[in-house]
């Protein structure tokens, strides 16, 4: 199912997905996508595809590899495709050549993994990595509650969001099943376009309580 929606959603996304790329090409600094080495099906690494919408210089300038609310490092259309989540659309390919699932815990580096608790990081890659998640949607404004949370930004992602995230993977592996999945995917959608909803806690009532700063 994973390879037959994603070679779908390309063929029907290309009228967007090929703009953008112009676009990228035309402005900014002229690249168009991003290759990440990231952690993914039992903690094996792979390169992840994503639209470039930093500096290729960032992950060595001030704010390493987290990215705050108006980062000077965010390209003029990067600032854009991230609102929009445009800039996940070419893990799309990840997802045809088996690397990803359309649903399951974000991928991702070294740094942003060696904060989450010993017993996450143990099981948290035994399902595939996802294009969305419960996290992903649950974190959607990450980038706000780094911006505003009064602490080093990576200190704040470590006593606080890593945690919370980790608990939020460990929920949908007790909960795998194919309507969580359609949920998710619905809701990732849904908060994009109203993103204030709290319909994500009526339909999984049962979802961890988090204390993180800042996270309605």
């Amino acid at each position: 199912m994973d390879i037959i929606l994603s070679g779908l959603a390309l063929l029907v996304l290309s009228p967007l997905l090929i703009p953008v790329c112009v676009g990228l090409l035309l402005t900014g600094e002229h690249y168009v996508f991003y290759l990440q080495n990231r952690i993914g099906f039992h903690n094996k690494k792979f390169g992840i595809w994503k639209f470039a919408t930093m500096l290729k210089n960032s992950p060595n300038l001030a704010g390493g590899l987290h990215t705050t609310r108006r980062d000077p490092r965010v390209l003029p259309l990067g600032y854009f495709l991230r609102m929009t989540k445009i800039n996940e659309l070419p893990q799309l390919i990840n997802i045809l050549l088996g690397d990803m699932s359309i649903v399951g815990p974000r991928p991702l580096v070294d740094k942003t993994f060696d904060p989450y608790p010993e017993h996450v990081k143990t099981v948290i890659y035994n399902v595939r990595p996802g294009l969305t998640g419960i996290g992903s949607i649950v974190f959607r404004d990450e980038e706000r509650l780094l911006s505003e949370s009064g602490m080093p930004v990576a200190e704040f992602y470590s006593k606080h969001i890593a945690p919370a995230k980790g608990e939020l993977e460990l929920w949908y592996q007790r909960h795998l099943s194919f309507r969580t999945d359609m949920m998710i995917i619905f809701l990732t959608a849904w908060v994009i376009v109203f993103p204030k909803s709290n319909l994500l806690r009526k339909a999984f009532k049962d979802l961890p309580t988090l204390s993180v700063p800042g996270l309605e």
